[in-house]
């Protein structure tokens, strides 16, 4: 069943929550406060099952002045907005407020709906329409349709819930794919069940037994069940008024404005980068203003910072930090309103673009360059700016959990591939990947040069110092790209450039040659490391032969020629196939070793699996 919300707006005592009774037969004033004024003070639902066949979701918000941020609580989901206009009053100051609201937060779908019709005559009623069209010019309401009702007799009713059901199937559907987040609007305990927490499902699914976070709180908690519009359900999906059961937090650990989304999949930031407007006739707004600012359920307090200019004049925009006092949890696109500290009102609002932000230092070109890109190219700027700026390769779960996107960014963008790396997809940057193998190569070079005896860099040390701060697996991908596009080889914990063989200069190869004499003349009689070099520079020589097969090291540590350890193999292999078994003392007389150099060569053959030891005696492995 597809969802939509509904959320209402207008004047105080304009009559949107009898309406929403009118419509649905459910009182939304649910507290005795709001019983005992006769005003909705706090927000309110009930839900409408439209003729075709599309369940929307009503919000009930407050008119009056004074609550105004529980307006904006509930505004934050809405998809069509029903403007609520008294025929015997016409627009009033709240009806103007709540209306700059719903622009700011970017609702395009809408209804103008004139209650109260029964007590005027049809004169008025037509005043009050040509009045209210006239202030509606140029609002995301200019083009709306008109329908007067009363809630008393019924009169314009169905027509109201045709125009409606119109507009809902106009609506595109909210994706149920990506991460959930759902912003809490209310919090509350039911005797035997616990905590209860609403609010609406902004995307993705939800689920029973899920594992949640409440952020900014860091709350681990799990999903003990699940209403939707007061029926039980095993899931919730976005575009939906949903009440959450959740285990193991308390009522008083949470508020109006906290936000239960997966774990990881939000990052707390007082810092955000943002494009601002400003609403017309108001004040301007200078550098450094304290203002409250509105985003999803919360309200929060802060400062914002004017990236460009010193003073932003009414009806223009600009990009600006907003640096908060307090955490909030947001995601790129994500709609706020801004109100002036003192006195409390709405001056204008934008769009979130770095939900968490650094700070900068104002009057710099790159920032707004930077910001630019971001508000025209959306999110695959943001992916292609954040797989570049970490040098690795992406999965498409890390993607979807950070930015809530799929492969689709791979057809917006020039920049980004995806390859299949054991059972993952991962997304590169072909330019920070081009990059990345410039700087591999140069370090390959330039070590091969300092170390040419060695195989190759470790690893390790190579990570260190091209991409310290990635995981081993993103570090693996990498290299196994510039192994597809036969710039290195790697084996174990080693990389070298394709190609590359260790060399022995002419004053070492000197060496060589004196070391396999020295060898080749010891013959059985394996030699210390000691005995063999003259000095330890000559080391990574010795072990440089070791590696080409022309000396053995033995697991005593001592060392032959690869060419004596070939013979006495010969020698052995020879008499076991003839004689079944050897002895140590028989092998010792067929070398004319001692019998200490004849067991160091035995452990060796043991050790390779050329010989097994059985009692006394050695066999053919």
């Amino acid at each position: 069943m597809k969802n939509v919300i509904i959320g209402t707006a207008g004047h105080i005592d304009h009559g949107k929550t009898t309406l929403i009774k009118a419509l649905t037969g459910k009182d939304t004033d649910r507290l005795k406060e709001e019983k005992l004024r006769g005003m909705t003070t706090d927000l309110g639902f009930a839900y409408l099952d439209l003729p075709s066949g599309i369940r929307a979701g009503i919000i009930d918000v407050p008119g009056h002045e004074k609550f105004i941020k529980n307006m904006l609580a509930g505004a934050h989901g809405i998809d069509i907005v029903m403007m609520v206009i008294a025929a015997d009053e016409g627009i009033m100051p709240q009806t103007v407020e709540h209306l700059q609201i719903i622009s700011l937060l970017d609702v395009k779908k809408g209804i103008v709906v004139l209650t109260k019709c029964d007590l005027v005559d049809d004169e008025w009623l037509t005043l009050v329409e040509e009045e209210v069209r006239e202030a509606l010019k140029g609002t995301v309401l200019e083009n709306a349709p008109f329908v007067p009702v009363s809630s008393t007799t019924g009169k314009g009713l169905d027509k109201l819930v045709a125009e409606l059901d119109n507009l809902a199937q106009s609506i595109e559907e909210r994706s149920h794919d990506g991460i959930f987040r759902m912003p809490i609007d209310r919090v509350f305990t039911v005797q035997g069940h616990g905590t209860v927490v609403t609010g609406t499902m902004i995307s993705g699914t939800l689920k029973v037994g899920d594992e949640v976070v409440v952020y900014p709180k860091m709350l681990s908690s799990r999903v003990r069940s699940i209403q939707v519009y007061g029926e039980p359900v095993e899931a919730a999906y976005a575009g939906q008024r949903t009440a959450v059961n959740l285990s193991n937090v308390k009522v008083e650990e949470l508020d109006r404005g906290d936000v239960i989304a997966p774990k990881g999949a939000l990052v707390p930031s007082r810092v955000l980068d943002v494009k601002l407007i400003l609403l017309n006739n108001v004040k301007p707004l200078k550098n450094r203003s304290r203002i409250r600012f509105y985003v999803g359920a919360s309200e929060v307090m802060g400062r914002v910072v004017l990236l460009d200019r010193d003073e932003l004049s009414a009806g223009e925009s600009c990009y600006a930090q907003m640096q908060l006092e307090s955490f909030v949890c947001v995601l790129y696109g994500d709609r706020f309103v801004l109100r002036s500290y003192s006195p409390m009102e709405t001056i204008g609002g934008g769009v979130v673009l770095v939900p968490n932000a650094r700070k900068h230092k104002r009057y710099k070109d790159q920032i707004i360059d930077e910001l630019q890109n971001i508000e025209h190219k959306g999110k695959t700027f943001q992916v292609e700016k954040a797989i570049y700026e970490s040098g690795v390769a992406w999965t498409l779960d890390e993607l979807a959990k950070k930015f809530g996107v799929g492969e689709e960014v791979l057809a917006a963008s020039e920049n980004l591939v995806k390859v299949h790396y054991g059972t993952s997809a991962y997304v590169y940057h072909k330019q920070r990947y081009e990059k990345l193998k410039e700087e591999v190569r140069r370090l390959l070079e330039d070590y091969h040069k300092r170390f040419p005896l060695k195989d190759g860099m470790p690893k390790e040390e190579l990570k260190e110092k091209v991409l310290r701060e990635a995981k081993s697996k993103q570090f693996d991908v990498m290299l196994w790209l510039m192994e597809q596009d036969g710039l290195i080889q790697a084996r174990e914990q080693v990389v070298w450039l394709k190609g590359f063989t260790a060399t022995l200069s002419p004053k070492d190869q000197q060496i060589r040659e004196r070391i396999l004499k020295e060898l080749s003349v010891s013959r059985f009689k394996p030699l210390k490391e000691e005995e063999i070099l003259k000095s330890t520079s000559e080391a990574p020589i010795l072990h440089f032969l070791v590696k080409t097969g022309d000396v053995v090291k033995l697991p005593s540590g001592e060392y032959l020629a690869g060419a004596a350890v070939e013979e006495a193999k010969a020698l052995l292999v020879d008499y076991l196939k003839e004689h079944g078994q050897i002895t140590l003392g028989a092998f010792r007389d067929m070398l004319g070793a001692s019998r200490r150099d004849a067991l160091a060569l035995l452990e060796y053959f043991d050790a390779v699996r050329v010989t097994k030891r059985s009692g006394d005696t050695r066999v053919l492995a």
